[in-house]
């Protein structure tokens, strides 16, 4: 080969070479321009993992992506993360603000309770944590929120309650003074300034009474109760209203009805129950109680009725402080609206629970279940007497109310036609 080819293609393959390197340089810069850069997650400051980890309320800690890198069990329980996300768009909007500006903010904040309607109240507070990192301690706060409406709404029930007795006492103590020289009128508002006055204290007494349960447990020392002594007692309290009214009140107590508690707040309940019955029924009908331990260990009280019934709607709210399904019924017979709110924290304080069936029509049926006590602790009960027959049939307790009287029937029927 002469030396002008050989110096041609040495040039050519020189060019080749270097066309090659260059190419290579080119896609190795465009590989390193391709490559995503991941930035190491910064680490939490110490003891913060381990302390979210014993959280009982929700605690949250998000970077600055608003990436969730920590969170106590509470925090998904409740719905407020999911994954690496906040749910709640209010809770993000904090983190991003505090991560701005670097202040603490508090706030309280209803937001939607999982993908329905519900709604919770929650108390955030919203913190920096360190120079990456956001801290979120949201607490549920709707208990304490329903609580204080509670309250409210009681106060201002007392508050309307009180002033009714109130102000007809006013009333007829300045008709009285105007009527001096009236005997008869003299006599007819002292006596209506009487029934006020009862009614007045009833209520004041009613109240603190509820007050009282409605605190720590209590019956602090319980002993052994009767409960079928307790439902003799709760039918003479109510035997003069019962006569009065013009309603027979039956009773039936088994044996071997004790329970652990307080005797004296267990006739309270059973009387309010009784009361109620007789205040919602007519004359000439009958009111049962009867008191029989059943398999379990519970011993139940039941009084029946034969009224007009409680629609099932009402059912719901019957045992509401101030709830009552005939207004104006209650008030003609001095009902303060309490009764029935008594008998559940009695009920309550003491383990049980109260139900009731009801059919319009048909009358009610009040059943308190107790935790009975050991047999072997209830010797004191009293042995079944010969010949005693139960005037309720089986499974009528609880189940299904004694005959509506037939009047009662009749005028329920008319009222649904």
């Amino acid at each position: 080969m002469d030396p002008t080819t050989a110096a041609t293609l040495g040039g050519i393959a020189g060019l080749a070479l270097g066309g090659v390197a260059v190419v290579a340089v080119h896609l190795s810069d465009r590989d390193r321009r391709n490559e995503v850069v991941i930035a190491p997650t910064p680490a939490l400051p110490p003891g913060v993992a381990e302390v979210l980890a014993v959280l009982r309320s929700s605690g949250i800690v998000v970077d600055t992506s608003d990436r969730v890198v920590n969170n106590s069990p509470a925090a998904v329980a409740r719905g407020l993360v999911r994954g690496q996300e906040l749910v709640h768009p209010e809770l993000l909007q904090l983190a991003r603000a505090v991560r701005r500006d670097g202040e603490i903010r508090e706030v309280e904040l209803d937001l939607r309770k999982g993908i329905g309607e519900a709604r919770v109240v929650v108390a955030a507070r919203v913190a920096p944590l360190g120079a990456d990192h956001v801290l979120l301690l949201v607490e549920d706060i709707s208990q304490a929120r329903l609580v204080e409406e509670v309250r409210r709404d009681f106060l201002a029930n007392v508050s309307h309650e009180l002033k009714t007795p109130v102000g007809g006492i006013s009333l007829l103590a300045e008709a009285l003074l105007d009527a001096a020289d009236d005997p008869e009128a003299v006599q007819r508002f002292a006596t209506r300034i009487g029934i006020e006055s009862r009614r007045l204290t009833n209520l004041v007494k009613e109240i603190v009474e509820l007050s009282r349960l409605q605190g720590t447990d209590v019956v602090t020392d319980p002993a052994l109760v009767d409960v079928g002594k307790c439902a003799e007692d709760a039918v003479e309290r109510n035997h003069l209203v019962a006569e009065e009214s013009g309603i027979d009140v039956a009773i039936h107590t088994e044996p071997d009805c004790q329970v652990w508690g307080d005797g004296e707040l267990v006739t309270t309940a059973i009387a309010n129950l009784i009361g109620n019955a007789i205040s919602y029924s007519d004359s000439g009908t009958r009111v049962g109680v009867s008191t029989r331990r059943r398999d379990g260990g519970l011993v139940e009280v039941a009084v029946t009725d034969q009224g007009l019934g409680i629609s099932p709607d009402e059912q719901k709210r019957i045992f509401e402080r101030f709830y009552r399904v005939d207004a104006a019924r209650s008030r003609a017979t001095g009902g303060t609206g309490l009764g029935l709110a008594i008998v559940k924290h009695v009920v309550e304080n003491h383990g049980g629970a109260v139900t009731v069936w009801s059919q319009v029509g048909r009358g009610s049926t009040f059943t308190i279940s107790l935790p009975a006590a050991p047999p072997d602790r209830a010797k004191s009960a009293s042995a079944p007497q010969p010949g005693q027959v139960d005037p309720f049939p089986e499974g009528a307790v609880g189940h299904a109310p004694i005959e509506p009287h037939p009047a009662t029937a009749a005028r329920a029927t008319r009222g649904q036609s």
